[in-house]
Parts: C-alpha cells; structure tokens; sequence
C-alpha cells in the first residue's frame, strides 16, 4: 500500500496535501512533546534538589538554592507561554484525525463508500479538520493575549 499512496500523493495535489499535513502536524507535535518533557524533566530534577541543598552546607550553598527555584519559575513560565503541553496534544489529534480520513478514504468507507465524488469529500474534510485546528490556535492565542494584557494591569 505504500506505493499506493506515494504514487497518489505525487500524482495528486489533494492526497499531496493530505500528506503534507499529516506530515507538519506529526513533526510539531512531536516538537512540543520534546520540548515540554525536557523542560518538565529540568524543572523536576532541579525542585528535588532544593531539598537536598537545604540539607548541606557549602560555600554557595543558599546561592544555588535560590538559583532553583529561579530557573523552575523561569521554565514554568516558558511552559506557560508557549503551551507546549497544549500544542503537542492539539496537533497530535489533528494528525490523527488526518490519518483517520486518509485510511477511511483509501479503503472506500464511511462516508467515501457512497459518496458521489469522494475525492471532493476528501479535500472538503481534509480542509475541514486543518481550518478546524488553526481557528482553535487563533482563539487561543487572542485568549492568552487578552490574559496576558489583563495581567499587566
């Protein structure tokens, strides 16, 4: 079936763009679980030292604690901000979603199987789900833009 497909996506800009999708999605949900782990395993490994350091005396030793806890607020605001969690899973699910019409369509089922031009349905359902997303990051982004402003007050 491979062959199947990257003949289609060659020969066909709808199944290229399906593709393409699938593709961008899969590689920045990727990027933000990456990125959302490590900040998260810094931010763990520094907070279960803070314990420890309190615990011991050395020369910098009050220095380096206060130094923690800066760099676990400083990466939690990074967290914050950037919504790594919330983008790994958004875009994880559109991927699916988008592997889901790409199968349901290749195999000729669900709503492809008596679907007069079923290539029509795919790029209106492909769209659907890309318009989808990017209408749900816009409204996410104007909402932590307006609590952000609200913050600043």
């Amino acid at each position: 079936m491979p062959g199947t497909t990257e003949s289609l996506a060659a020969n066909d800009p709808i199944f290229a763009r399906l593709e393409d999708q699938i593709d961008w999605y899969d590689r920045k949900s990727r990027s933000a679980q990456h990125y959302f782990k490590r900040i998260k395993v810094i931010e763990i490994f520094s907070a279960a030292l803070i314990p420890f350091l309190a615990a011991v005396n050395f020369h910098y030793d009050k220095l380096v604690t206060a130094g923690l806890g800066v760099l676990i607020t400083l990466l939690e605001g990074v967290l914050h901000l950037n919504q790594y969690q919330q983008l790994w899973n958004t875009y994880r699910s559109t991927c699916e979603s988008l592997k889901h019409e790409k199968y349901t369509y290749l195999g000729n089922a669900g709503p492809y199987a008596g679907a007069a031009d079923p290539h029509a349905l795919l790029a209106e359902r492909v769209e659907s789900l890309v318009s989808q997303e990017h209408a749900q990051w816009s409204s996410f982004q104007q909402q932590a833009g307006k609590s952000s402003n609200t913050n600043e007050i």
